[in-house]
């Protein structure tokens, strides 16, 4: 008695679902302190604090922000990071996109050796230059009053990695358009703002969506620097939440939160930039 095979559309069907179980078990671990950090937000104390712990609330309660907002000047470090954030992206990326296109396009001396020496400073851990860089900052004064954010700012508007994201994107673009573009008289910063940036678009997106992520969740430079509360950023309020007298769970989570908030909504929504801007360059 022969049997019957199993249809090519039964068996493909059945392939998806053991890798989607995979993706799904293997991404518990990653979203589940995300979820529990949001839930534990809106719960009340008394949810929080049960034995076994609840992963649904009972009741929800939306006083926990307006706590976190008033036990510590939470608006005012939001302001901070958004300021901070905003000048080193901005930054980062204008030399980034110089950067790059010096490396790609421009003929110079000893051009390869001198990018091979530009990547090497990836390699210097943060930790080792931490120091000097709080001792510079320190001696010309970055410290107090506005001048703070010049300080939280100066040591990271330029970095390797957005050069590199951004030159191995630029290196895919034909040489035939630039060549035309320059018998027209296309000059380079012209051919830079008018072609190659709007063609590129993807990999600018996601070193933008890379930096901001990196600058807004930093907490031990801004934390040895803000020795003012009124220019401490939001990592380190969401760290005084646990310091405050009338801390409790709710509000830290609370805090942690609308510290996610921005990250969140630029992960969900920039994603499609991340991968595209990743992967320019992997293949030819």
């Amino acid at each position: 008695m022969s049997r019957t095979p199993a249809s090519p559309t039964s068996s493909s069907l059945a392939s998806k679902l053991v890798v989607y179980l995979v993706l799904i078990v293997c991404a518990l671990p990653v979203v589940f302190p995300l979820y529990y950090a949001v839930v534990g937000g809106i719960m009340t104390p008394s949810d929080l604090a049960s034995y076994p712990p609840k992963l649904v609330p009972t009741g929800i309660d939306l006083g926990n922000f307006s706590s976190a907002l008033e036990t510590i000047p939470l608006a005012r470090q939001y302001l901070n990071s958004a300021i901070q954030t905003g000048i080193v992206t901005i930054c980062q990326l204008i030399t980034s996109v110089l950067a790059a296109y010096a490396f790609a396009f421009l003929r110079m001396w000893a051009k390869t050796a001198m990018f091979a020496l530009f990547m090497v400073t990836l390699m210097v851990p943060w930790e080792a230059i931490i120091l000097p860089n709080y001792l510079l900052i320190s001696d010309l004064g970055l410290t107090k009053g506005p001048l703070t954010y010049l300080g939280l700012t100066l040591p990271f508007l330029a970095h390797a990695f957005g050069t590199f994201l951004l030159r191995q994107s630029f290196l895919q673009f034909p040489l035939e358009v630039r060549d035309a573009a320059v018998m027209d008289g296309c000059g380079h910063l012209r051919f830079l703002w008018r072609i190659l940036i709007p063609l590129s678009k993807p990999a600018i997106a996601a070193v933008g969506v890379y930096v901001f992520m990196t600058t807004w969740n930093q907490y031990f430079w801004p934390l040895i620097l803000g020795n003012d509360d009124r220019y401490k950023t939001l990592q380190i309020g969401v760290s005084m939440l646990n310091d405050a007298e009338s801390s409790s769970p709710t509000l830290i989570l609370a805090g942690v939160t609308l510290a996610l908030l921005p990250t969140l909504a630029l992960v969900i929504f920039g994603q499609r930039f991340i991968i595209r801007g990743l992967t320019a360059g992997a293949v030819k």
